[in-house]
């Protein structure tokens, strides 16, 4: 429904809570780890947008100071080409973020039916094959919606604000992958499109 309607929601915090209401209508409130809910989730999911805003609108307060006295049409040339390199990172990272919690999930049940030891170093290929492709086909078949919220309805952005706010968002991303944290991916880039845009006013 969310890309249906071009809405940038969190697919990250829709596949947490399904997984904890399931749990609760398994078990109820006890099987819940609900310190970890707030430390590893909560926490960080609320902490990443902002963090996104306040990175980005630096980032791009640095860039401004550094092109200040440039050919607007060169510096939007090659901005452009230097977003083919922050976008590649956002990828990378959206992968190291987004597609290891379908991964958890999927491990989760395999531990459930018992076809994988709860003690597993990492899941089966067919685990981490079918993630990948099912997020490359999702963001194929209907990525723009959400793209042209994010990139026309929060902010009008340039080439340099969109390296900006994507190397800030990537760059959070990796940080709170190697931490263990599951943040939304969607609501990082919102808020660093927010930095981003906010160098011309609020």
């Amino acid at each position: 429904l969310t890309w249906y309607y071009g809405i940038p929601s969190s697919s990250s915090h829709a596949l947490i809570g399904g997984m904890i209401g399931a749990a609760l209508a398994a078990d109820g409130p006890d099987v819940v780890q609900w310190q970890g809910i707030k430390d590893k989730v909560l926490i960080p999911s609320i902490v990443a947008p902002f963090l996104g805003v306040a990175i980005a609108f630096v980032l791009i307060v640095v860039i401004t100071w550094l092109i200040a006295r440039r050919s607007p049409t060169k510096v939007n040339r090659v901005f452009r080409r230097a977003q083919l390199v922050s976008g590649g990172f956002v990828a990378f990272t959206h992968g190291t973020n987004d597609a290891q919690k379908t991964m958890g999930i999927i491990a989760l049940a395999l531990v459930a039916t018992g076809h994988l030891d709860s003690d597993f170093s990492r899941p089966p290929t067919w685990v981490i094959a079918s993630s990948a492709i099912a997020m490359a086909a999702g963001t194929y078949a209907g990525g723009w919606r959400i793209i042209k919220t994010l990139g026309q309805r929060i902010a009008k952005i340039d080439p340099p604000q969109g390296f900006a706010a994507q190397t800030a968002c990537a760059s959070i991303l990796w940080v709170t992958a190697h931490l263990g944290f599951p943040v939304s991916t969607t609501q990082t880039i919102s808020g660093s499109v927010l930095g981003a845009g906010a160098i011309r006013g609020f």
